[in-house]
């Protein structure tokens, strides 16, 4: 049965690759990626006519019963999601008399109305002259001119963040208001008219938005034009080849909207190219129109390499070979913002998207080496994986971890100005991430005891919860992190106390049905660490984990096994939930090949512990049950 499931899943991923040698599938994360894109079209005045109906219809799917929309699937209501799809709905031609339409009003109203909407939604509002500009907190242009060292700079705030806050200083600074065809005025609750134009908060930086805004009155301000100017050039510079920004949606939308207020028209070369590439990131099938928020073919190809290894593959199949042709082409050699601070080391790093070379990132790198060890012929392999670690070790951070983007990304400061109501703003080093390093240098022959590694597990060692688990920055959750951190000290062979306890935890969070989930909710509240729905790729995390412990033959981790087989439809898996993380709290992903990749391993893991001499491991699976 277990070979059936795996030969079924193996050809399920045989089928799936590109001829180009990649893997990758839908990045599902919320609807605010479409309902912002209609209202970007709007404000640039290019026709909704060709995504209109498959537009609407997506967001009319997405909409659950009882009139909301949500940050992940089964999440609570979620006022600015709603207000954004709402407010898209409105502009697409469906009737607010719709019953659709009524249900989201009265979940806007119960949750406050727009005065408790995030600033981003504020700001798309505003633009359209639907929101007060005096209730936007003020982002000078003039930011720019704050040399790296300065607190607020550029560079303080993580890439993603950077990319979205330098086109915002124009595009506040310049307040426009543009048509948008409808009236919103029903989201605003009674009551709260006041409050729109408030900013919400207190201390320095809430008196410094007020100062802020006074010089905004000023008709003298020296530099401004300037500034613009200024951030403008950077903007244009940090342009990627496909026409993103970031490979990701929030810096393209605003970079987009901020040079046509700069005075670029749709006609310019990098307007052309923006709008252009972004009918990459489209979708349109049996669920509508629909805008992507990235793609992430370097990450899904590492993985699915590393899955075919582990399901026995030898590095001369064709299908190993290309996809190693393939990430070896994308490695990265040009610089990028990591060299404000890490300068004099060549860039050897791998992105997550196809055209992302100025934001290499070391996760991708981490596991993309992995996978050209495991999954290409050493010689073949070996220039690219040198200048990779070479680039990675220079990446670590002074705490002797690593994050994901950049290095000593980690003045909190930025969270202290009230336009911080969002997301992540900097970049820390986090569990996962670090794990995954040291997971590669284990497979490089880095010993426990090299400084790199030393500093490494050192910081795992504190970070590892009470309760055994690991946080997880960049998938949900502890049963992420733990898996990533497991994974490593396996590979290092050290640590096995603290493997114990961690397994342990997973034991003990199993769900009846022996499968494994995580609610988004644990970065809300972590009494909800391991607590949530069953997933397959959450339980293939666990069993990935234990078999990664020495407990592959516990009943436990049997069970999770089970529970996979026995959900498996046509090879691969179904899986609704969000399990990959953007943001903690306010951005959440659904990898569509999690549901399939990670499974697979865990089936291909499942065939090494039983080819193991009989009662291999029991003793260990005695302990971790007590």
């Amino acid at each position: 049965m277990s070979h059936d499931a795996l030969n079924a899943a193996t050809e399920w991923l045989l089928e799936h690759q590109h001829a180009d040698g990649w893997w990758t599938d839908e990045l599902e994360t919320n609807v605010t990626m479409t309902a912002e894109h209609v209202l970007l079209l709007c404000f640039l005045g290019v026709s909704l006519d060709p995504i209109r109906a498959g537009a609407r219809e997506h967001l009319l799917q997405a909409q659950r019963d009882d009139g909301s929309w949500a940050l992940y699937h089964n999440g609570p209501a979620d006022v600015s999601t709603t207000i954004e799809a709402y407010t898209a709905l409105k502009v697409l031609g469906v009737d607010p008399a719709n019953a659709a339409m009524g249900r989201a009003r009265a979940v806007i109203s119960r949750l406050g109305g727009v005065a408790q909407a995030r600033v981003f939604t504020k700001i798309w509002l505003a633009l359209f002259g639907q929101y007060p500009w005096l209730g936007i907190p003020t982002m000078p242009p003039e930011l720019v001119y704050l040399p790296p060292v300065l607190p607020l700079n550029l560079y303080d705030f993580a890439c993603w963040a950077r990319g979205t806050i330098a086109p915002l200083t124009i595009v506040i600074s310049h307040r426009p208001v543009r048509p948008l065809g409808v009236d919103l005025s029903e989201i605003v609750v009674p009551g709260t008219h006041e409050r729109l134009a408030q900013i919400p908060g207190s201390g320095v930086f809430w008196w410094l938005d007020k100062l802020l805004k006074l010089y905004e009155r000023s008709p003298v301000k020296p530099g401004r034009n300037h500034a613009r100017r200024r951030v403008a050039r950077w903007i244009v510079e940090h342009q990627e080849a496909d026409g993103s920004w970031g490979g990701i949606q929030p810096p393209w939308v605003y970079s987009l909207i901020a040079l046509n207020l700069e005075g670029m028209d749709l006609d310019h070369p990098v307007m052309r190219a923006g709008l252009a590439g972004m009918e990459r990131f489209s979708i349109c099938d049996d669920r509508g129109w629909r805008f992507s928020a990235c793609m992430s073919p370097v990450w899904d190809t590492a993985w699915a390499v590393r899955a075919l290894h582990a399901a026995g593959f030898d590095a001369r199949h064709p299908a190993l070979e290309s996809a190693v042709d393939w990430m070896l082409a994308e490695q990265i050699e040009c610089d990028g913002d990591w060299t404000v601070r890490c300068k004099d080391v060549p860039c050897g790093g791998w992105a997550f998207e196809f055209d992302n070379d100025l934001y290499p990132d070391i996760d991708d790198t981490a596991v993309v080496v992995c996978a050209l060890l495991e999954g290409g012929r050493r010689e073949r392999v070996a220039i690219a994986v040198e200048r990779a670690t070479r680039w990675v070790l220079a990446m670590r951070s002074t705490n002797n971890a690593w994050a994901a983007f950049d290095r000593d990304n980690t003045r909190r400061i930025a969270y202290s100005i009230p336009f911080a109501d969002f997301g992540a703003m900097i970049d820390p080093p986090s569990e996962d991430v670090t794990a995954h390093v040291l997971e590669m240098l284990a497979a490089l022959g880095y010993p426990a005891s090299e400084s790199h590694v030393a500093g490494g597990l050192a910081y795992l060692r504190e970070t590892q919860t009470p309760a055994g688990s690991w946080f997880g920055r960049w998938g949900v959750n502890h049963v992420y992190g733990t898996w990533c951190v497991l994974d490593a000290l396996e590979a290092l062979n050290v640590d096995g106390d603290r493997m114990l306890a961690a397994a342990r935890w997973l034991v003990s969070a199993q769900n009846p049905d022996g499968g494994w989930g995580e609610t988004c909710y644990s970065y809300e509240d972590a009494s909800f660490a391991g607590v949530g729905t069953s997933t397959p790729s959450q339980t293939a995390w666990a069993v990935l984990a234990l078999q990664s412990a020495g407990f592959g033959a516990h009943a436990a981790c049997r069970s999770g096994l089970a529970f996979l087989r026995e959900r498996q439809v046509d090879g691969t898996w179904d899986e609704p939930e969000h399990t990959g993380t953007g943001f903690p709290g306010d951005f959440y992903i659904n990898y569509h090949m999690y549901r399939h990749l990670f499974p697979m391993m865990a089936l291909a893991g499942d065939r090494a512990v039983v080819a193991q001499a009989p009662g291999g491991g029991h003793s260990h699976a005695e302990r971790v049950s007590t």
